[in-house]
């Protein structure tokens, strides 16, 4: 396959990835918070990121998922003693170290991880693949040039800001680290009660999900977690049993009616139109008034809390909503 066949971020978040966006981000918000608290109590290094690492198969999930939250993750799958492989680990490497910080690379050798390259069904090698907010996305298999490689790089830098409101801080990362040592990646004790209300939402228990996580707000207002969980799991609620040709239907025919445009923004969050779903409604704020205008503009907010305050798509879509209010 010739780099960038299947390079596109576009059409990568739908409904799962709307959730595994959100479970990354928790996941990456939880591991900071235990660094900051380990560097504040003098047990750990906040400078120990390093842009180069080897992952095993041990600790794959629970490396890359939380830190595809922060950064791009590449994967590079090589083999030593595999020529074409071997030779691509240099070209890989000064490449990370030219983007300084933009996405990170780890390397992972099949010898030491043959049920992983099955479970993704690498066909050659190298192969690179990348994990935005969880979401895994082909790059390129077979060897590439540098030259070749640097459209591709440049491009995902641009869809995972655009897309996902994930970028690496240049300069945040350097050197290569051991295996595992992608900063500490010891997840943390999880709440049970947060748990639980996961469990319920990945079962498909959408109304003990809801009622999970309202419990857990109860007593713990500013849980960042349940917000987002709530937030997942009352959206796709609302999109249970919903037609999308009416919606959609019903949307373009009816401009001003605040129920069809919520339901149509619902629908475009979940294929993963997250510009259209916020610019959908802030149009809709801007063609109403009184408690429709309440109405339209409270959904917003929710689904703000669905991809995150920080998402750089939130916080344009923040920025027209308030233009229209003021």
């Amino acid at each position: 396959m010739q780099p960038g066949n299947n390079m596109s971020l576009r059409g990568a978040v739908d409904l799962a990835a709307v959730k595994a966006a959100a479970d990354a981000a928790a996941k990456a918000e939880q591991m900071r918070a235990e660094r900051a608290r380990k560097v504040a109590a003098g047990e750990g290094d906040a400078a120990a990121e390093p842009l180069i690492f080897s992952v095993t198969e041990a600790d794959f999930e629970a490396q890359i998922v939380p830190l595809s939250a922060e950064v791009p993750v590449l994967l590079l799958f090589w083999a030593d003693g595999y020529g074409p492989a071997e030779q691509q680990v240099p070209v890989m490497e000064a490449l990370a170290e030219e983007y300084d910080g933009r996405f990170v690379l780890a390397e992972v050798n099949v010898r030491d991880a043959q049920r992983l390259a099955q479970q993704l069904q690498l066909r050659d090698l190298p192969t690179v693949l990348v994990v935005v907010a969880g979401q895994l996305i082909p790059l390129f298999e077979g060897p590439a040039m540098a030259e070749e490689i640097r459209p591709l790089l440049d491009q995902l830098i641009k869809e995972a800001a655009e897309r996902f409101g994930i970028a690496g801080e240049p300069g945040s990362r350097s050197g290569k680290g051991e295996p595992g040592a992608a900063g500490d990646t010891a997840e943390p004790p999880q709440d049970p009660a947060l748990t639980l209300a996961h469990e319920a939402l990945d079962q498909g228990d959408l109304g003990g999900a809801i009622q999970a996580y309202r419990n857990i707000l109860t007593e713990q207002p500013a849980n960042e977690e349940a917000k987002l969980g709530l937030a997942q799991a009352e959206l796709l609620q609302r999109v249970q049993g919903l037609d999308p040709a009416v919606v959609r239907k019903d949307a373009a025919e009816k401009p001003g009616d605040v129920a069809a445009q919520i339901a149509a923004a619902d629908l475009d969050l979940v294929g993963g139109h997250v510009d259209d779903a916020f610019g959908r409604l802030v149009d809709t704020v801007g063609r109403t008034a009184g408690e429709d205008r309440d109405r339209v503009r409270t959904h917003l907010l929710g689904l703000f809390e669905v991809i995150g305050a920080d998402d750089a798509r939130v916080v344009k879509a923040r920025g027209a909503l308030a233009r229209k209010l003021f």
